[in-house]
């Protein structure tokens, strides 16, 4: 899939879970995590995210960096594919991403996106 101005765009809001662990298992998990991330930026499906820190966080060295869950915009025919594809993501098959608070709504952007890489 390849960026195209009539596609919807939706912003993803994937908390973590809040209970013991969840950080250690979303860190473990993140070279597998990237990897898919990298593959749909290359497809122009996942055009901007990153992960959510505590305020805290913003100064802390990078092995004291608190994420608290996750932020994405994807470009996609419905908000149905793009379920699918979070759903597919191994933190919201790990249980990193808390599934009952996942938030996934169509937006309307002010501001233009990044290029898709080439």
């Amino acid at each position: 899939m390849s960026s195209q101005p009539d596609l919807p765009k939706f912003v993803v809001w994937a908390p973590d879970y809040t209970n013991e662990g969840v950080l250690q298992r979303r860190l473990a998990l993140r070279p597998s995590h990237r990897e898919n991330v990298k593959k749909l930026i290359s497809q122009g499906i996942l055009r901007l995210g990153g992960g959510c820190m505590t305020p805290e966080s913003i100064h802390a060295a990078a092995e004291d960096k608190k994420f608290v869950g996750s932020c994405l915009i994807f470009e996609g025919e419905s908000i149905d594919v793009v379920r699918k594809l979070v759903e597919e993501d191994i933190y919201y098959k790990s249980d990193v991403w808390d599934k009952e608070k996942l938030v996934i709504l169509p937006i309307a952007l002010a501001t233009g996106l990044p290029p898709i890489p080439s």
